[in-house]
């Protein structure tokens, strides 16, 4: 290996022109997947930073002695234990802003596809249906006279929220603390927003603060015309009560993206006719990933050329400078 550039390990799989820019500008290493037991000592030794998009914890922060920065793919970083990281003076970054808008974007369209039905109609056209048997059937539900309620009013639920403003849809919210650039109108709890609207839309990060959030209760208080959009983290879900809450008709439709155990998503889930599911696109077009992918490497760039990250998770803001 060269001593003239950061040596960046590549753990697991990741994103192409992540790896394509990590092996041009620095000195990579790859590992099949994040198990330092692949590596020798001195290897670990010369590890400066990180690119990844997966599991981070912290005994594999640990095995790396020289460490600086961990460049996390995704605006999600719960797979990275960031607070260890700050404690040992390791930099965490994530992705977020570049992909806001197109997550947002998927957001409506997949509540748009919940709702009408987009995705079995075009079904039943292309099976010959609609020339043997008529019309598609009227939907029940439709996006005309619901009320929104956003859990999580970051970067991501902010842009849903004016993209469902332009709908004529009024806009409820719960976050820790209410938001004073809003006009919307914000619940002190999950359960009072829940009982506010009929259309919940989950853009939440995971971790432990808000795993299973949605439970039982939370749909039961969103009502039997109620729809739920998840687009954060699967760990948000309850998906057992979710499935029961959709089978018994306590609920009307949901419609997710992300799931639990991906890509493993529960047979039940798939089976019921008023659950509409997508394989974790939310973000995956060609020219957003192109953008996290740059995001991750330029993090690297600027940190190891001494200047702050350009894009620090909060338990690591106060490192937002290479020391020395």
């Amino acid at each position: 290996m060269s001593n003239d550039k950061p040596v960046i390990l590549i753990p697991g799989r990741i994103n192409p022109r992540v790896r394509e820019r990590v092996e041009a500008e620095f000195e990579a290493v790859s590992l099949e997947t994040a198990d330092t037991g692949l590596l020798d000592a001195a290897t670990r030794d010369k590890v400066h930073g990180i690119a990844s998009m997966t599991t981070i914890d912290a005994g594999f922060i640990d095995s790396f002695p020289n460490l600086e920065i961990i460049a996390n793919f995704g605006v999600g970083y719960d797979a990275v234990d960031a607070r260890h990281a700050a404690g040992r003076g390791v930099m965490v970054t994530n992705t977020p802003d570049v992909l806001s808008d197109e997550v947002a974007d998927t957001t409506v369209g997949l509540l748009l596809n919940t709702l009408r039905e987009f995705p079995k109609a075009e079904a039943y056209l292309r099976a010959g249906r609609w020339a043997a048997e008529g019309g598609y059937p009227l939907t029940r539900l439709t996006l005309r006279g619901r009320t929104i309620g956003i859990f999580g009013l970051g970067r991501i639920g902010l842009a849903i929220a004016r993209r469902l403003e332009a709908f004529g849809l009024p806009i409820h919210y719960h976050t820790r603390n209410r938001r004073d650039d809003v006009g919307y109108t914000w619940h002190e709890t999950l359960a009072g927003l829940a009982r506010a609207v009929d259309t919940l839309i989950v853009v939440v990060p995971g971790g432990a603060a808000t795993a299973n959030a949605v439970n039982a209760d939370i749909l039961d208080a969103l009502g039997t015309d109620g729809v739920l959009i998840s687009v954060g983290r699967g760990s948000t879900i309850d998906e057992l009560a979710l499935i029961g809450a959709l089978s018994e008709g306590r609920i009307a439709a949901a419609g997710l993206d992300v799931f639990a155990d991906e890509p493993n998503v529960p047979q039940a889930l798939i089976d019921l006719p008023n659950a509409c599911l997508l394989p974790h696109v939310a973000s995956a077009s060609v020219s957003t990933r192109n953008a996290m992918a740059d995001l991750v490497v330029d993090n690297l760039g600027a940190w190891f050329a001494g200047r702050p990250a350009i894009t620090p998770v909060p338990e690591c803001a106060h490192l937002d400078r290479k020391p020395g």
